[in-house]
């Protein structure tokens, strides 16, 4: 099983949503510990993958010799890729 770190500005970006929003993007993020790649999709041109919750996006990085997911960014889908 996976573990699961949040990165300082995903953290601050998950207390900024309402409640729903963090208990649902919380939940999702729970689920992938087991098998992530069967929930995720790989961002093209780039090393992360992106799980979608809605309309809210988790942008993160799976170190596989580790077991480890990070969670690098959550937003909006009209804000997310724009960084």
């Amino acid at each position: 099983m996976f573990s699961i770190f949040f990165s300082k500005n995903a953290e601050k970006q998950l207390d900024k949503l309402e409640e729903p929003i963090k208990y649902r993007i919380v939940s999702a993020i729970e689920r992938i510990k087991v098998r992530p790649y069967y929930f995720v999709r790989r961002l093209v041109g780039c090393p992360y993958y992106r799980l979608r919750v809605g309309d809210y996006r988790i942008i993160m990085d799976i170190k596989e010799e580790n077991l480890i997911i990070l969670v690098i960014e959550i937003g909006h889908r009209k804000k997310i890729y724009k960084n």
